[in-house]
């Protein structure tokens, strides 16, 4: 495919998004409709979807104002030109023609606007956030918030965890070079490893078949890391929250006996193949009050996901102030049920992907306001600033 025939595909896409098909459904038909479509044509098409998308206000307003898949591209391709020398400017719009796959031509209106400088925006805009989480983003981040914003507006890192009952960062690191693959150890969690190179060759590696790694994001690790160093090896833990069981694994690395539970218990149905693969035991619970009181439960709560907006850029569009508030309902009735789980002396660690403070720590406040008899003993938030996805965790003692 041409890069004008990319954008064409592009365009569709955008559209069925904003007409309200999820993007990945979108891209979904869209491949299975285009056999022509190589390997790398679908990813330079999924890029350029979800660059759009994560920068949704400011393309719109850049492109026109109107809120089609055309206008927000050229909004995105109007903003990358101006950002980049005259020596290195990217493939612009201006020389789409129609012919072929390509999309039509611009009007007299479009290549005015591709041609002017792009005008100074609203803030909220300009970092692509909705008007009214601005100000929470202030009130928990504070100088941060511009910084933080400015990077959820950008694709995220690829980060690996190695699987220390099989290899090192450095070992690994050396063998994936060998199927043409960069990474390098990452501060943020001690098995952590950052691809900067070849990530969508990561799982077709003989190193992944083997178990000598999991897809996990740095700040992820991190959580699991904090958590794991509170409590005895060999410990009993409860992973409440599963979900696809990344901390569970995580968790079960570190030397602690891991039982898992979801809600849905569909999220977790790779879950005993990958344990498997990894070489750790995790057992999946459909009643983990049959074997409560647990010493020591993580609950990795349903939340905005506003830490990992880059990764999931449609949530943030989607998320509004009622939203909000049933996700903190929900926060608050999850954290009530699983401290009930936890023994005398026991460990409950609260966990979100969530950048927001009333998620985070006005949650916890609120739950030793109500619940006697728990004291917080540790603290830890991550912001994308430092390197990974915003995660908070707080660890509580059941006195």
């Amino acid at each position: 495919m041409t890069p004008a025939a990319r954008s064409a595909a592009a365009i569709d896409i955008l559209d069925r998004w904003l007409a309200g098909e999820p993007a990945e459904a979108a891209l979904t038909r869209w491949a299975r409709a285009s056999r022509f479509a190589g390997s790398g044509d679908r990813e330079a098409v999924r890029d350029l979807v979800y660059d759009v998308i994560r920068k949704r206000r400011s393309a719109q307003a850049l492109g026109g104002g109107v809120a089609s898949g055309r206008a927000l591209l050229l909004g995105c391709l109007r903003a990358a030109a101006a950002a980049m020398p005259a020596a290195r400017l990217p493939a612009t719009p201006l020389d789409w023609d129609g012919t072929g796959h390509a999309p039509p031509a611009l009007d007299a209106t479009e290549r005015a606007l591709f041609a002017a400088p792009p005008p100074e925006l609203p803030r909220a805009v300009a970092l692509d956030c909705p008007d009214w989480l601005l100000p929470a983003f202030d009130s928990a981040l504070g100088l941060d918030a511009d910084p933080v914003l400015r990077l959820l507006r950008n694709r995220a890192p690829v980060f690996l965890r190695v699987n220390a009952d099989k290899s090192t960062p450095e070992a690994l690191c050396r063998l994936l070079a060998d199927s043409g693959i960069a990474a390098q150890p990452h501060p943020l969690a001690r098995m952590a490893l950052q691809v900067t190179a070849g990530a969508r060759r990561l799982r077709g590696t003989q190193a992944f078949r083997d178990g000598l790694f999991e897809m996990q994001d740095a700040a992820s690790q991190a959580v699991a890391a904090r958590f794991a160093q509170a409590l005895p090896v060999g410990t009993h833990v409860l992973d409440y929250c599963a979900g696809g069981g990344g901390k569970a694994l995580a968790l079960a690395a570190s030397g602690l006996s891991v039982s898992a539970h979801d809600a849905d218990p569909g999220r977790m149905r790779d879950l005993p193949a990958r344990a498997t693969r990894a070489g750790v035991a995790v057992a999946v619970l459909a009643d983990p009050a049959g074997q409560a009181p647990w010493p020591a439960l993580l609950a990795d709560v349903p939340c905005s996901g506003s830490g990992s907006w880059r990764r999931a850029p449609e949530a943030k569009w989607a998320l509004s102030p009622d939203a909000l508030a049933r996700l903190t309902a929900t926060q608050d009735a999850i954290l009530r049920r699983a401290a009930a789980l936890v023994a005398p002396g026991g460990l409950l660690g609260y966990a979100t992907c969530s950048l927001l403070g009333v998620e985070n720590d006005d949650r916890i406040a609120a739950f030793l306001a109500e619940v006697p008899g728990w004291a917080r003993i540790d603290r830890l938030r991550l912001t994308p600033l430092d390197g990974g996805d915003g995660f908070f965790l707080t660890i509580l003692v059941r006195r």
